[in-house]
C-alpha cells in the first residue's frame, strides 16, 4: 500500500476506531483508511462514513471489549470467524462499500484464547476465499508471550516477527507491526530465501 509519487513514497494512514464522528474527522484530516475493530456494528453511521474512505479494515471480534476475553467459545472458530466475516462483507457492500476495498482481519486476540489464536493462524490462508485483502495485527500480543515465555510485551519481537513470516507464507497481504525495521528485514530475507 505505498505509492511513490513524485519521487516521494506516501504511506496512507489509518484511523482505528468504531465512532463515525471520530473516523469523519480523520478522513477530513487526511487519513484513507477506516479499520473498525467492530466491522461497522458499534455505530450506526459508520458504515455511511467509511464508505467514503479509500479502505475499509472489517476486523471479527467476539463481544463488546470490555468482557470479550472473559470465556470467549466457539463451535469452530475458523468457520465461525469466515462466516461472521462474510456477512459483514455483505453488510458493507450493501452500504456502497466496493469489495476491493475491504480489507478482513479475523481479529487475533479479540475474544479469543490462545487455542483460537493459534487455530486462526494455522489456516489463515482460508480466507482468502472472502475475496478481499486479508489484514493480521499479532504483533507483542499476549498470546506471543505465552507461546514464547516472553512476558512483558516489549520482549515479544522475535516471536511477533515468526508469526507474521508465518501469516505472510499463507499470502496474508498487510501486517501490522510494532517492530517495523525488524520485520522489513526479516521479510526481505524471506523473499530471498523464497526466490522472489
Amino acid at each position: 500500500m505505498l505509492e511513490a509519487l513524485a519521487g516521494e513514497v506516501t504511506i496512507p494512514l489509518s484511523i482505528d476506531t468504531r465512532k463515525a464522528a471520530v473516523a469523519q474527522a480523520a478522513l477530513r484530516a487526511g487519513a484513507r483508511i477506516v479499520n473498525d475493530v467492530s466491522a461497522l456494528t458499534f455505530d450506526p453511521g459508520m458504515a455511511a462514513v467509511a464508505a467514503r474512505a479509500e479502505g475499509v479494515c472489517l476486523m471479527h471480534a467476539q463481544g463488546r471489549p470490555e468482557t470479550m476475553q472473559d470465556d470467549p467459545r466457539y463451535e469452530d472458530v475458523l468457520l465461525d470467524v469466515f462466516d461472521a466475516l462474510e456477512e459483514r462483507i455483505r453488510a458493507a457492500e450493501a452500504a456502497g462499500i466496493p469489495r476491493g476495498r475491504i480489507l478482513v482481519d479475523p481479529g487475533i486476540g479479540f475474544g479469543k484464547t490462545l487455542q483460537h489464536n493459534v487455530s486462526l493462524l494455522r489456516r489463515v490462508s482460508l480466507y482468502h476465499a472472502l475475496g478481499c485483502a486479508i489484514l493480521i495485527g499479532v504483533s507483542r500480543k499476549r498470546f506471543v508471550g505465552m507461546i514464547g515465555g516472553a512476558e512483558e510485551a516489549r520482549d515479544r519481537m522475535p516471536g511477533s516477527v515468526a508469526v507474521a513470516l508465518h501469516a505472510v507464507r499463507q499470502g496474508v497481504q498487510l501486517i501490522r507491526v510494532h517492530d517495523v525495521k525488524e520485520t522489513r528485514q526479516a521479510l526481505r530475507l524471506l523473499a530471498a530465501m523464497d526466490g522472489d
